[in-house]
């Protein structure tokens, strides 16, 4: 008898048991089966109207924002999935680069493949496409080609890139010479900047086309002196003297002893400074002021576009600037967006410039540091190279 109690027990325990694993079991999602992915997101989708739509599974965030170049940062809303999405208004066309933000951690969107190429701070790319009048836009022209190239600095003690540009019917020009820009990226971007973000091989080629601008070569070098500026980071990287100005130095060294008579050895540069012009932004407009005017015998040309990292010293950075150097340039073009958190220190440096008895032209434009304003920047200022 006592046997079958027992039995019985266990019995009625299982059977409640079972009844309060199935009741749980109601209330649980089905399970996935083993190797289960779900399905891909459409992330960025770009409407008729120019607006995007910009998704982002993350079903465990609380919080999730997108930062959009050229925009302030926009909060993101969840569904029943835990997709995240957000449609921004119309966009002028242009490209953009974006990432998101999950609970205050910076991530790239995993749905698109278009990157943003950075030492510092890589995001995703998406383009808002416009008419064919957009120098960005590629159309049907005769295209340039971009090569790269690689060498050991013994300035910056590494291994380093720069790529070159060279126009339509370069190879078939035969011996003709061209003259050359020498185009610097900004901080933190690569060698690859201007051709991966900017486009400009496809502006240079809209423009030549258009005969909006002379066939020229465009060489692009990696735009540090020391990549210590680089490891040390957007606050340190500045607030050290010592490594802003190596950097500074440095690259004006590598650039005049390294990749120009580099350059000029593999490519039909034409060796005069008339012939030469010197262009960038941000960082590589610091640079282009600083090695172009402080080397009047090689530019006759100088670009600079939202310069930043220059100190207010400017008699210290350009001891040799009066009116009798200033008549050896052909162009001094400064220019920097008006909602450019530099546009200050582009004033006062183009005022201490007159004040030396230089004409810089000046230009500023709607605009913040973005690359939307320094691909028009690069348009304008081509256009007047070389004639």
């Amino acid at each position: 008898m006592r046997h079958f109690f027992v039995l019985f027990f266990w019995f009625l325990l299982f059977i409640i048991t079972s009844i309060f694993a199935s009741a749980q079991d109601k209330d649980k999602k089905p399970r996935q089966p083993s190797g289960f992915r779900p399905a891909p997101l459409v992330s960025p989708e770009v409407h008729a109207d120019g607006s995007v739509t910009f998704r982002l599974r993350a079903p465990n965030a609380k919080e999730v924002k997108l930062d959009c170049e050229g925009a302030e940062p926009m909060a993101m809303q969840v569904d029943d999935e835990g997709i995240w999405s957000v449609t921004t208004p119309p966009l002028p066309p242009d490209y953009y680069g974006y990432s998101f933000a999950i609970d205050g951690v910076r991530t790239l969107d995993a749905s698109n493949h278009s990157l943003v190429p950075n030492l510092i701070s890589p995001e995703n790319s998406v383009h808002v496409p416009g008419p064919s009048s957009l120098p960005w836009e590629v159309n049907d022209v005769a295209r340039g080609e971009v090569h790269h190239h690689f060498y050991k600095s013994n300035i910056a003690d590494d291994e380093r890139d720069y790529y070159v540009y060279t126009p339509p019917g370069y190879e078939k020009s035969g011996k003709q010479k061209y003259p050359v820009l020498y185009l610097l990226h900004g901080f933190s971007d690569d060698a690859s900047g201007w051709t991966a973000v900017g486009h400009m091989n496809v502006i240079l080629d809209n423009l030549i086309a258009q005969g909006k601008a002379k066939p020229m070569i465009v060489v692009m070098p990696l735009g540090y002196g020391t990549m210590e500026i680089i490891r040390l980071g957007w606050e340190e990287g500045w607030s050290r003297t010592d490594v802003r100005d190596a950097n500074f130095k440095k690259f004006t060294e590598a650039l005049l002893t390294e990749v120009m008579p580099q350059a000029e050895s593999e490519y039909r540069i034409a060796k005069d400074r008339e012939s030469h012009a010197i262009a960038g932004l941000s960082m590589g407009g610091s640079e282009s002021l600083l090695t172009g005017l402080n080397h009047l015998d090689k530019f006759a040309w100088v670009g600079a576009f939202s310069s930043g990292g220059l100190p207010d010293e400017f008699d210290k950075d350009f001891p040799s600037l009066d009116s009798k150097t200033a008549q050896r340039l052909r162009l001094l073009w400064i220019a920097c967006g008006t909602e450019d958190h530099l546009i200050t220190l582009n004033r006062n440096l183009r005022a201490w410039m007159k004040g030396k008895g230089l004409q810089p032209t000046e230009i500023e434009t709607p605009g913040m540091h973005a690359w939307m304003v320094w691909r028009r920047n690069l348009m304008e200022f081509t256009s007047l190279l070389f004639r």
